[in-house]
């Protein structure tokens, strides 16, 4: 069905963290998806679910540490379904892994994920989600317990539930992707997921987890990281991504003072993915 939406343009000064912080808050109040670029980011939102007072809950655009100005524009209504199908490209992963859409036809690979992300992120084009699916393939998840931490489409969660592992949880703290997420891992009838709506708060203090998944950016992982390895067994591998190159150094001093040990990373596009042992 079509529905017309709302296009807000926002310029952003500093881009980091502005954008990341901004996307959260606008995702609060029902902004459905957004488009990164060079001066900050393109938000979406149907044009039935906006009033004018929402901007006034963005704490952000009254902050003196940032320059924000946007323009709207109203775009013609859209069958975001049909979009997305006539762009969305399948994706194959180390030769084993395959990623596509209910509409493709299947590859015959050892690992054949079906995912339909709507408005979540998490379809293994982007470089982090490929590099977690490439981490995912290349180590051991068999009877493991595993969190998916910031899980989007659920697609690593999904790929860990079919390398074995015992049980998943996969958090998320938008709504819209716990949706998602509950829509396909049905599609990929893998019953061992649980999703939960919620950030790191709901993580258990008790060390639980074998496993934890995290792709989220780099400012959440380190505010976060305290309670990762807290519910993190000793001797459990934590994969993290998010974040650029550059960022590395501070990610590996925040886990080493925490006890994790540092065992390898992955990098594509700047963009990195790094393995640590607690």
């Amino acid at each position: 069905m079509s529905v017309p939406y709302l296009e807000f343009h926002f310029n952003i000064k500093p881009l980091d963290p502005g954008v990341e912080i901004l996307i959260a808050e606008l995702g609060t109040i029902g902004f459905e998806s957004f488009v990164e670029h060079e001066e900050g980011v393109t938000a979406y939102i149907q044009k039935g679910d906006w009033e004018a007072r929402l901007l006034e809950e963005v704490q952000v655009l009254k902050s003196p540490e940032f320059e924000i100005d946007y323009i709207v524009n109203e775009i013609a209504p859209v069958n975001w379904n049909e979009a997305w199908e006539q762009h969305f490209e399948p994706i194959v992963v180390s030769n084993t892994c395959a990623v596509r859409a209910p509409f493709h036809n299947p590859y015959g690979v050892p690992f054949e994920i079906v995912i339909e992300p709507k408005m979540s992120f998490g379809t293994g084009h982007h470089e982090t989600t490929f590099m977690m699916l490439q981490f995912i393939l290349e180590n051991d998840f068999q009877g493991k317990r595993v969190l998916d931490m910031g899980c989007g489409t659920a697609v690593l969660a999904i790929l860990a539930s079919m390398k074995r592992a015992k049980t998943l949880d996969a958090i998320d703290i938008d709504d819209w992707c716990v949706e998602n997420s509950e829509e396909n891992i049905a599609r990929n009838q893998c019953q061992n997921i649980a999703v939960k709506l919620g950030d790191a708060t709901l993580l258990p203090s008790q060390k639980i987890y074998d496993t934890i998944l995290a792709n989220i950016n780099r400012n959440i992982l380190l505010q976060d990281m305290e309670r990762y390895v807290a519910s993190l067994k000793k001797g459990g591998e934590l994969y993290l991504s998010g974040f650029y190159i550059e960022d590395l150094p501070q990610i590996k001093a925040c886990c080493n003072n925490l006890g994790l040990i540092f065992v390898e990373n992955k990098e594509k596009n700047k963009w990195v993915s790094a393995k640590f042992v607690h």
